[in-house]
């Protein structure tokens, strides 16, 4: 079995890496270039920038932000928000980043997977699905930051973005975002089971059993905040808690 992932994610506005709930009640937290640093230095095994605001306020990416990370920390780390062009995946490849999240652009012009995948590859190109459940028992796919419902079947999004050449799906709870109550393990499993790529879990993590949980119904990744940013739990005594129980962790210490 290959071995899983911890991957914490820096949520950027203005500059400063912030925290909210549910995509909203938004607080700061601290630089990303040093809390990258941080990251990386706990043995992280890979780092995941979001620009929040960048698509809604409908401006460029934080390249400035890109390359300071890329100086600062050894490990990979993915870059979403106002990613809208073949020429936005290219610069912040360039930048120094490894791999490219793609999230509303990709509902607008679904196309824009498949051409990023021609160019730089499919392991390249990360299809980030903000979801929410309805009351059909589903879940619906949400762009601009959680503030648009597009009433697109979220299950049915992710298997058309992995046909068009998406390398990895990183599926966002928002109902459970912020809330440390776990992630959504029926949302996860279907996932998991249905595609045939990796999935990162992203969205309501809250203890140390939350991972185990998560990690258990197939995902290949899970994606944490404020427990990280908070220092609530702390990734080396994360992996040796997953190493114990089962799971297969990188850089585990002794």
């Amino acid at each position: 079995m290959l071995a899983k992932r911890i991957v914490p994610c820096l949520d950027v506005c203005n500059g400063r890496v912030v925290k909210g709930k549910q995509f909203k009640h938004i607080q700061d937290v601290d630089d990303p270039v040093k809390l990258g640093k941080f990251y990386s230095d706990q043995m992280a095994d890979e780092l995941v920038f979001y620009d929040i605001t960048a698509t809604h306020e409908q401006r460029g990416i934080f390249i400035d932000v890109v390359k300071a990370v890329a100086e600062e920390i050894n490990i990979p780390f993915t870059i979403g928000g106002g990613i809208r062009t073949i020429e936005d995946f290219r610069q912040v490849l360039l930048a120094g980043a490894d791999k490219v999240s793609v999230n509303s652009a990709a509902v607008l012009r679904p196309e824009l997977i498949r051409e990023a995948a021609a160019r730089f590859g499919n392991q390249c190109v990360v299809l980030s699905i903000d979801a929410k459940r309805n009351n059909r028992g589903s879940w619906d796919v949400y762009v601009e930051g959680g503030r648009k419902n597009t009433e697109i079947d979220a299950i049915a999004w992710a298997k058309q973005g992995v046909a068009l050449g998406a390398g990895e799906i990183c599926i966002n709870s928002i109902d459970a975002d912020g809330e440390k109550k776990g992630f959504d393990l029926e949302l996860n499993r279907r996932l998991a089971i249905e595609l045939p790529v990796p999935i990162i879990a992203s969205g309501g993590a809250g203890t140390m059993k939350d991972f185990k949980d998560v990690f258990d119904v197939g995902v290949d990744a899970a994606l944490a905040a404020s427990v990280f940013h908070f220092g609530q739990i702390d990734i080396p005594d994360l992996k040796m808690y997953l190493q114990e129980k089962g799971i297969p962790m990188r850089e585990v210490e002794a």
